[in-house]
């Protein structure tokens, strides 16, 4: 019997081996609960839309090292030394991390972030009318539900039937909102009411598309956030340390958020609308720094050097001036207003696998799985 030759058996080989690696994409996507997520929010969330001609001008600094050191090994426009709690949501549903809409160029298979650092929930122009426009972003909530229609547009999608097979997920947002608005003569209820409003309209633009899968992210407590404790007086202080009159904001904010949550899902009985609680998440660790692997809580580990917590608004992380920890994943804050890629790990990990989700992630997922 002949044998078979040495390029033949190559051959074979290399249709085998191709044979397989099909087959393992094949499982993989067979495995993904989702095929595409669309994310929207602030700088917590944004991916890289920060970096375009439109974008905010004050934040040209994230372009810089050493942003995105710890896990990308350069900068990505993301205000961390690596990932976020979205590129963590990707990963967990199998998926690589989302392009940023303004960037997409086609590569947009798995989904696009609309999300952008400095966004508002409240339109930009309702800071412009009370002299509040500090030049950071015109865009808000409302801008990146304008940019995901123009989206939709672009792809020819009107019915959009495959948002049966899409995770909407929506990032803290407000944040910015109450910032803009400090030690102004606008009242932090004016700017809850305002925002929350604008986020609600946002969530139900979606719902009306057809979206039936939602996460929604409440503010984390900012005032254990290292600017709000370099602003605040001393004596402005909560149980745990943080700035007591910003995390009693952020508390009723969230409070009020989860009210208008119950109300969507009551009009919109097909969709699962979860809370991912950022607050409540944010303050467990602050509680047990050591179980979670932290050893500085309040203090920036990109910064300036200048005591007691390492910033300065003057000398922010990726300005000359600056300087960065050798061991960023024992911080909590990255550059005083942004997390470290570690801390963001901890809290996805808790929405996505922990306790710190209404209702539990794995319940969406069983119902996604069950309705196929």
């Amino acid at each position: 019997m002949a044998s078979l030759s040495p390029k033949i058996i190559t051959i074979c080989t290399l249709f085998t081996v191709l044979s397989i690696a099909s087959s393992a994409v094949t499982d993989e996507e067979e495995r993904r609960p989702f095929k595409k997520v669309y994310a929207f929010g602030d700088s917590f969330t944004d991916t890289g839309n920060t970096k375009n001609g439109n974008g905010p001008s004050g934040f040209g600094h994230v372009s810089n090292s050493p942003y995105g050191k710890t896990f990308f090994n350069h900068s990505t426009n993301r205000y961390c030394d690596g990932r976020l709690v979205i590129d963590f949501v990707a990963e967990s549903l199998s998926l690589p991390y989302l392009t940023p809409y303004l960037h997409h160029k086609g590569n947009d298979t798995f989904g696009v972030n609309f999300a952008v650092a400095g966004s508002t929930a409240i339109n930009h122009e309702f800071f412009v009318r009370n002299n509040l426009s500090l030049d950071f972003t015109p865009q808000s909530i409302q801008t990146q539900i304008l940019w995901f229609n123009r989206y939709l547009e672009s792809q020819a999608c009107h019915g959009c039937k495959d948002f049966n097979e899409t995770l909407f997920w929506f990032g803290e947002i407000g944040v910015n909102d109450y910032a803009y608005t400090l030690g102004s003569s606008v009242s932090g209820d004016t700017i809850r009411k305002l925002a929350i409003s604008s986020v609600s309209g946002a969530l139900q633009a979606v719902l009306d598309k057809g979206a039936k899968y939602l996460v929604v992210q409440g503010l984390p407590p900012t005032g254990c956030l290292t600017l709000a404790m370099y602003l605040a007086s001393p004596d402005d202080r909560d149980e745990i340390g943080c700035v007591k009159s910003a995390n009693n904001q952020s508390y009723i904010h969230n409070f009020v958020l989860q009210g208008k949550l119950d109300d969507l899902r009551k009009l919109y009985p097909q969709s699962v609308i979860l809370y991912a609680d950022y607050w409540n998440a944010y303050r467990t660790i602050i509680k047990n720094p050591n179980k979670y692997g932290f050893a500085e809580v309040f203090k920036a580990c990109c910064g300036s050097q200048d005591p007691p917590y390492n910033f300065s608004v003057f000398k922010t992380c990726g300005t000359p001036n600056a300087t960065v920890c050798s061991s960023p994943s024992h911080y909590i804050n990255w550059d005083g207003v942004h997390l470290t890629e570690a801390m963001y790990k901890v809290v996805s990990n808790m929405f996505l696998q922990g306790n710190f989700s209404q209702p539990p992630f794995n319940i969406l997922l069983e119902k996604k799985e069950r309705q196929g």
